[in-house]
């Protein structure tokens, strides 16, 4: 791979942490390293690779020099700097909502469509978590069979908030256990031992963005307008992992056998399904796994061609940061 100067904005957030891991963990080939963030942050110094770093506040002329710009600091940051990242000749690796549904931004999986990373003009968008982790499962069935209709309900880990719901979560867990009274502040209600159906905005269908962008972002990464999505996503008091309950109407009959089949072979993915030993992925499984965890594929018996799934995931890094550093991976070595 080519060796190239990396921006990592929002470098001292949950996501931005996990990113600067990543790079070291796969020894992402950077020759220099910039790690940018609000004034709030300025002056906090984070060890890459052996070496210290002071994180700088973020401006325009921030990317005079960069190649990749990773950026996980939330669509107004990343509407705002885009041209500037752009016209001083860096690519543009976003994690916010600012630009997936943008036509002109490739959305990227890179196990599900990385030859769409070619299209890029400068801007390359990372989709949601929650979608990320079922398009890498589903990709191979869908290869293999079709895809008509997908129904997905989501479980999910409060990091995807970010540290202040973790912390919230842990001080009303506390609180319950002490017959405390609990006052939410990050939630509109009490996470602690409870399931909240209702992750961001509700739009005027009654559904929420969350479980929209689930709808929108499928089709586009699978590039398939035809594919039905329905969406129910809730926030459970989970610190890390998403888990998802997937029921998909396929295009022709497939085995539950020859389905996992086909996921022991795709990349990214691991079968964690072994019912007479009570084996299946749970959350606290994937905070040490990179892949993407799927068990409890068995047929849908109520449709002609129907297949449930169990899919896991580690939210905070192929949910986000691993999955965007993979992107650039992709990136030099194309």
């Amino acid at each position: 791979m080519e060796r190239c100067n990396v921006a990592v904005v929002g470098a001292t957030g949950a996501v931005g942490r996990e990113m600067l891991n990543i790079l070291e963990e796969r020894e992402f080939p950077f020759d220099h390293l910039k790690l940018l963030a609000t004034e709030r942050s300025a002056g906090t110094v984070m060890t890459v690779k052996g070496e210290d770093y002071e994180v700088e506040v973020t401006t325009p002329e921030s990317f005079e020099d960069i190649d990749i710009a990773l950026f996980s600091a939330g669509s107004t940051a990343s509407k705002n700097l885009a041209d500037e990242v752009v016209k001083r000749g860096a690519v543009m690796i976003d994690n916010s909502s600012a630009f997936r549904m943008d036509d002109e931004v490739p959305l990227i999986v890179p196990e599900v469509n990385s030859e769409d990373i070619a299209e890029h003009n400068g801007i390359i968008a990372n989709p949601n978590c929650s979608t990320i982790q079922m398009v890498v499962a589903l990709k191979p069935i869908y290869d293999k069979v079709g895809i008509k209709r997908i129904v997905v309900s989501t479980y999910q880990a409060v990091s995807g908030t970010g540290k202040d719901a973790m912390d919230e979560l842990i001080e009303q867990s506390k609180k319950v256990l002490d017959k405390e009274e609990i006052n939410p502040e990050v939630y509109p209600q009490q996470i602690a031992f409870n399931a909240l159906p209702h992750i961001d905005v509700f739009f005027d269908n009654d559904y929420t963005k969350e479980e929209m962008k689930m709808v929108n972002e499928t089709k586009k990464i699978m590039n398939d307008d035809f594919i039905k999505v329905t969406a129910t996503t809730v926030r459970i008091p989970v610190l890390i992992g998403h888990g998802e309950s997937v029921n998909l109407e396929l295009g022709s009959k497939l085995e539950a056998a020859e389905a996992k089949r086909l996921l022991r072979e795709a990349k990214g993915v691991r079968v964690v399904d072994n019912p007479d030993e009570l084996s299946y992925p749970t959350q606290i499984e994937s905070e040490e796994d990179d892949d993407v965890l799927v068990g409890r594929i068995r047929v849908d018996e109520t449709v002609e061609a129907g297949l449930n799934l169990w899919i896991v995931a580690n939210n905070l890094r192929k949910g986000a940061a691993l999955n965007t550093i993979q992107i650039a991976e992709e990136l030099i070595g194309s």
